[in-house]
């Protein structure tokens, strides 16, 4: 009887398994062709649920994280990318408001180390309000930023796509502020690589 028992276990055990795997297939969703007007959150246009992204995952390419107004500029946020080596890469646009030629001369930063990259992204910071770190533009053994350098400047009414690396902080950071210049802070989401 014990040998019957024995015997008939493993039967019993794959049948829980192939039980479990059908429950967890069957709960990952359908063919996102949901006509019952349930309202859930796979069937909400984009309209309403614009500017969200499930956490972790990238945003799409045209959303905005944040955006801060300062310096005659308009600075907008789009990504925020922590990858698997180390390195959180954090990328917008910058708009010229002010009337004149803007030339990001006040972003390079006032460390001497950094006067080398004239007009660019390079005094920006993170700020990790939850480990109470600040996280500056990497910088190669020449001083020179891993960021945008506006060559020539921003003419008045035009923009320039930028970017600015950072080494990435831990994992269980979400959140962090980003801040250049004068700007005002602007808190963005990290999205995993």
């Amino acid at each position: 009887m014990g040998k019957k028992r024995l015997s008939g276990w493993p039967a019993v055990r794959g049948a829980g398994v192939l039980t479990v795997a059908i429950l967890a297939l069957g709960g990952c969703g359908g063919s996102g062709d949901d006509s019952s007007g349930s309202g859930s959150a796979a069937s909400k246009g984009p309209q309403e649920d614009k500017g969200k992204t499930p956490e972790g995952s990238a945003p799409p390419e045209d959303a905005v994280l944040a955006e801060s107004e300062g310096d005659g500029v308009v600075m907008t946020v789009t990504s925020a990318v922590r990858d698997s080596g180390g390195f959180l890469t954090v990328s917008g646009k910058v708009t010229n408001s002010s009337g004149n030629l803007w030339t990001g001369g006040e972003w390079r930063g006032d460390e001497s180390e950094l006067q080398g990259n004239g007009g660019s992204i390079a005094c920006a910071s993170l700020i990790d309000k939850v480990g109470k770190k600040k996280y500056l533009v990497l910088r190669d053994t020449s001083g020179r930023c891993l960021c945008t350098k506006f060559s020539g400047g921003i003419d008045s009414g035009k923009s320039a796509d930028w970017f600015a690396q950072f080494p990435a902080p831990p994992a269980d950071a979400r959140e962090v502020d980003f801040q250049v210049g004068t700007m005002p802070p602007a808190t963005i989401q990290i999205s995993e690589g």
